[in-house]
């Protein structure tokens, strides 16, 4: 996409703190103005961030408002491929999010985009998905064919809930036959009002049974969309938006970008407790209002045998397989006091785990459970296994 003119206040945006590019230690990072002051482009996971399947998350449309207002820059990205970036951009102008078809990267984009890489101009590409994805392989100058017959350079595939046994089948033929396997992600499920359905994962899975082989994956977590959406936005100091780990979070450490995690999707504070270092946020919020606030540096010191953490008001200890949090009288707490809670008992359990002591059991007392389970912590304290 073509990134917009640049008003004054976004020629020379502040410097953002840089993220390493494969890892995270157990910190999050502080920045002492509004993120959407200090990063020109977010890239906006859509499901769990702006809406909750056919419900807007309420704080959504006012937030990125706002987000604009300081300079920030709106990108829409999304691993599902079966709808182009009209259909997406339309729904969201539907949920009173203002966006176009040029704000929106897909996977069927970002998949295009590895075919276009590894193929000559004009190569026979099988597609096996909907016309989203059809058009996305025309546009880089493609072939789409719809047999296996034509022996066809490459197979991408995507998710399409009318895809046929028949289609899969020809994709495994040609496949077998030694064709480049391209897949525009890799999610298992999807969600749906009746719960979770299988995914183009589960699609994949089927022609990897067949055929004995694996494909180039080109959504999140993998690089080829992260890079497809820097490229289309023009952006200098990117920030990842999304609320899961494994996608959004893991693909910003892949592509070397920094993230924030919003707590309105499918991450919640246990899974946040136990993240791998690869799949660590940098920064913490309870929705895409954190876009509109600084952040303090939230880092572990040494405590005996142990590590303990603070911040607005709290204090976490992590020691002896135990994470315990408590009120702290070493600063006032903030406004949003359990996000600075959860803050503090997750940077204190990855510290542990990064010294080779992980966290067994989350021990809290009235006040720290109160101020967890209003973030969807309801089983703490407890084991952890």
């Amino acid at each position: 996409m073509t990134p917009p003119s640049l008003d004054s206040t976004q020629l020379d945006p502040p410097e953002p703190p840089r993220a390493p590019p494969t890892t995270r230690s157990a910190r999050l990072l502080g920045c002492p103005q509004p993120l959407a002051a200090a990063y020109d482009v977010a890239l906006l996971d859509l499901d769990g961030v702006l809406y909750l399947g056919p419900d807007p998350v309420p704080t959504a449309a006012d937030a990125l408002a706002a987000a604009r207002g300081l300079g920030m820059r709106l990108a829409y990205v999304t691993n599902n491929a079966s709808r182009s970036p009209a259909q997406v951009a339309e729904r969201l102008c539907n949920q009173g999010v203002p966006a176009q078809a040029a704000d929106v990267v897909t996977s069927a984009q970002a998949a295009a985009r590895v075919l276009h890489e590894r193929l000559p101009p004009g190569a026979a590409v099988l597609v096996v998905g909907t016309d989203a994805l059809r058009r996305e392989v025309a546009a880089v100058g493609l072939s789409v064919v719809g047999s296996a017959d034509p022996q066809p350079a490459a197979v991408v595939q995507g998710y399409d809930p009318a895809t046929t046994y028949a289609a899969l089948a020809e994709a495994t033929v040609a496949v077998r036959r030694g064709a480049l396997w391209v897949g525009s992600n890799a999610d298992p499920t999807v969600p749906s009002p009746r719960g979770l359905l299988p995914g183009n994962g589960a699609l994949i899975a089927v022609v990897a049974t067949g055929s004995g082989r694996q494909p180039v994956i080109a959504g999140k977590p993998e690089v080829a969309l992260h890079a497809e959406s820097v490229d289309r936005t023009g952006a200098q100091h990117p920030l990842v938006v999304g609320d899961r780990l494994d996608t959004d979070i893991r693909g910003a450490v892949r592509g070397g970008s920094a993230s924030l995690l919003v707590l309105t999707g499918v991450t919640g504070p246990a899974e946040l407790l136990s993240a791998h270092p690869v799949e660590r946020p940098d920064y913490l919020a309870r929705d895409l209002t954190g876009l509109l606030a600084a952040h303090l540096a939230v880092e572990p010191t040494r405590a005996g045998a142990g590590w303990r953490v603070e911040c607005g008001g709290w204090e976490a200890l992590a020691e002896d397989g135990v994470l315990s949090l408590r009120r702290s009288g070493s600063a006032q707490e903030r406004p949003d006091g359990s996000v600075d809670a959860l803050r503090v008992v997750c940077v204190a359990a990855w510290a542990a785990a990064d010294a080779g002591a992980p966290v067994h059991r989350v021990e809290l007392d009235a006040t720290g459970a109160q101020a967890l389970s209003g973030l969807g912590a309801p089983a703490f304290p407890g084991n952890l296994g």
